[in-house]
């Protein structure tokens, strides 16, 4: 999609023009998606998060800076939704604080590079809400323990406990499919990311933009 097609959206969406409404999220559906099913349990509830991100996307476009790029801009609204449901809907389970738990386990140390990305995906989801949450955060999104705790309300020896424990269980699920050989079992999650090694922070929307 050219600038100028976006841009004509947008200021039919402003207008709250439907048709532009329609087209709008089926140009960034795929985008969009992507972003909550890091943060969702599942595929339902994914889809469930993205229309409520797409629901303040047409109630807040007149704030949308058109100096700046729209994916940007859009995909900082699905991470917000996407956190602002943990909150709302679900109850971390929270694990001791580990105050001095600086060191965390690299899943790229023990990742056999053969693994898929929705094979990565589909692990990152089997995670406890408040360990996926905290991991998309931290290994994802670029954010700090500091801003973590800000944005969920807890305490930083919280969040890097977390992050340990999701980073623990990933490298225990990789070990298990590595040594089964039977990666996809039971997945049916097409959309594409990166979790792999050095292209960890490449393929995701992070805090800066679009990489």
């Amino acid at each position: 999609m050219g600038e100028e097609e976006l841009h004509q959206l947008i200021r039919g969406c402003i207008t709250q023009d439907r048709k532009s409404q329609k087209m709008l999220y089926k140009a960034f559906y795929g985008f969009s998606m992507a972003i909550c099913l890091r943060y969702a349990g599942d595929r339902d509830e994914a889809a469930e998060v993205m229309n409520q991100g797409f629901f303040k996307v047409f109630t807040k476009i007149e704030s949308y800076d058109a100096g700046r790029p729209f994916k940007a801009w859009l995909g900082r609204i699905m991470m917000n939704v996407s956190i602002d449901y943990y909150r709302a809907n679900l109850k971390m389970a929270y694990a001791e604080d580990l105050e001095t738990a600086e060191h965390v386990y690299d899943i790229s140390t023990s990742a056999d590079n053969n693994l898929n990305y929705n094979d990565l995906l589909a692990m990152v989801q089997r995670l406890p809400q408040g360990y996926r949450t905290v991991f998309n955060l931290f290994a994802i999104d670029g954010y700090s323990h500091e801003e973590i705790s800000d944005m969920l309300n807890i305490n930083i020896g919280t969040s890097k406990s977390n992050l340990f424990k999701a980073r623990q269980k990933l490298k225990q699920m990789i070990h298990d499919s590595d040594s089964s050989g039977n990666y996809n079992k039971g997945v049916d999650f097409n959309p594409v990311v990166a979790m792999n090694g050095a292209a960890i922070k490449p393929a995701f929307y992070s805090k800066n933009g679009i990489k």
